[in-house]
């Protein structure tokens, strides 16, 4: 059996690299050629394109890349023809993955979506070109089901794969990041323009901490070179690179980027600080047609605020500084945590990327 996956972000890879395992540990003969990263390559892919060379993120700068967009679009279509998959796997990255399904739909090829795209949170009208290019929706939000379920559209509910990837993963407790020392992380996300906009607000509460010790997750796509400039004022700040997870572990507390890191330091127990900047005309777009109350990932999931999210002006040194001593606080953190407990019931025990590849064996298989 031969699947084309498009995975166009670093959560992304990381979900399709677990959905490649899963896959292959229920029906050896499947093969893979992919557009990811380096973790679904580790799981077996055979990957044509990194998803670092994908990564435009915001109206505007979609825009001012389109000819990149369009030139990427059709490569992909000359491979995929090339290939002669028996299914296209479209994993989350709504922009470039709705194209392809549509296209992938005309062709002949089964088009199943893993992780669904968040039309739910804004262009809802998404849904009828879903129902009509889509052949099987794997969701992993509990609330996405019954949104689907609104549209007369049939989904499959699996679980969140996050618990999966974490479970898996033997971490050091011990702290071996900064031995003997309480940790604030630093997680900026993993697209250039998003950490340029973001890491240097975060940065400007390392003086108001003496007693904490800064750590920087860079994500594993970018070279550590792009980030001596921003930690160049701030001598005592650590950088580490692939090695969320364990800086997650041992972190007293975090300030991250909207997005899955906001789940992923829930499920370590992190108290956090939600941020997010962005292109300001981009952003004054979004918000037009946004349609939910809250940008992070925890907040949506137990519908209520339960972490502080600090977006554009919000995002500014004095409201950092208050917000990131709040989450310290001893009192507050463990209530923070009794909620993160009672968000982790509704996703599930794990096992998610074990029930969509079983899913997407039965659609193909029967």
């Amino acid at each position: 059996m031969k699947l084309f996956i498009i995975a166009g972000e670093a959560s992304g890879d990381l979900h399709g690299s677990n959905l490649i395992k899963a896959l292959v540990a229920q029906e050896p003969s499947v093969e893979c050629q992919a557009w990811g990263g380096d973790m679904m390559a580790e799981a077996g892919a055979e990957l044509l394109k990194h998803y670092r060379e994908l990564a435009f993120m915001g109206f505007i700068e979609v825009v001012l890349n389109l000819r990149t967009i369009l030139r990427n679009i059709a490569t992909c279509k000359k491979q995929i023809l090339a290939y002669k998959p028996d299914a296209l796997v479209l994993i989350d990255y709504p922009g470039f993955n709705l194209r392809m399904a549509k296209w992938a739909k005309k062709q002949g090829f089964p088009v199943i979506y893993y992780i669904s795209p968040q039309i739910w949170a804004w262009h809802q009208s998404r849904v009828h070109d879903i129902k009509r290019d889509v052949d099987l929706m794997l969701v992993i939000l509990p609330f996405e089901q019954a949104f689907y379920n609104k549209y007369g559209f049939e989904t499959t509910y699996v679980g969140h794969p996050l618990l999966d990837a974490i479970q898996s993963i033997k971490l050091d407790a011990n702290n071996p990041i900064a031995p003997g020392k309480k940790i604030i992380a630093l997680l900026p996300g993993s697209r250039t323009q998003e950490v340029k906009k973001i890491l240097p607000k975060m940065l400007s509460v390392v003086a108001h901490f003496p007693d904490y010790q800064f750590v920087v997750a860079g994500a594993k796509n970018m070279e550590p070179g792009f980030f001596h400039p921003f930690l160049a004022e701030h001598p005592t700040v650590q950088l580490v690179q692939g090695q969320t997870y364990s800086l997650l572990k041992n972190a007293a507390a975090a300030l991250v980027k909207s997005g899955t890191s906001t789940l992923e330091a829930a499920l370590f127990d992190v108290p956090q600080v939600v941020c997010y900047a962005g292109n300001p005309i981009s952003y004054r777009i979004a918000r037009w047609v946004i349609q939910v109350k809250y940008i992070s990932l925890v907040n949506l999931i137990a519908d209520k605020p339960l972490v502080k999210e600090l977006i554009q002006q919000e995002l500014n040194e004095s409201n950092l500084v208050a917000a990131l001593k709040e989450v310290l606080d001893p009192a507050k953190a463990t209530a923070l945590k009794a909620e993160y407990a009672e968000m982790r019931k509704l996703l599930g025990e794990g096992g998610a990327s074990r029930r969509a590849a079983e899913a997407i064996l039965k659609n193909l298989v029967g």
